[in-house]
C-alpha cells in the first residue's frame, strides 16, 4: 500500500508539472516537449503495468484451471488489445495537443 501511495503521489506531481507546459505562450515553448514526454511516458508505463497484470492474472487462472486455458487465453488477448488501444489513444491525444504549439 505504501508503494501505491508513493506512485500516486509521483504521478500527481508529474501531472502538475507537465500541465502548464501545454498552456505556455509563444515566448516560452521549452516546457511543451517536457510535458509531452512525461505524458507519453505515463501512458506507456500505464499500458505496460496493465498488460503485465493481465498476463499475471491469466497465468494464475490457467494454473488453477488448466482445462479452461483456451478461454482464458482468448480473454487475455482481448483485454491486452483494449489496454494497448487506450495507450495508443493517449499518445494520439498528446500528439494532437502538440499540433501548432511547437
Amino acid at each position: 500500500m505504501n508503494f501505491a501511495c508513493r506512485l500516486l503521489a509521483a504521478a500527481v506531481v508529474l501531472l502538475a508539472v507537465s500541465t502548464p507546459a501545454f498552456a505556455a505562450d509563444d515566448a516560452s515553448k521549452g516546457g511543451i516537449g517536457i510535458g509531452a514526454g512525461v505524458g507519453a511516458g505515463l501512458a506507456i508505463i500505464g499500458a505496460g503495468i496493465g498488460i503485465g497484470l493481465i498476463g499475471w492474472s491469466a497465468l494464475a487462472g490457467i494454473a488453477r484451471q488448466p482445462e479452461q486455458a483456451g478461454k482464458i487465453q482468448v480473454n487475455m488477448i482481448v483485454m491486452a488489445a483494449l489496454v494497448e488501444g487506450a495507450a495508443i489513444i493517449a499518445l494520439l491525444v498528446i500528439c494532437f495537443a502538440l499540433v501548432g504549439k511547437i
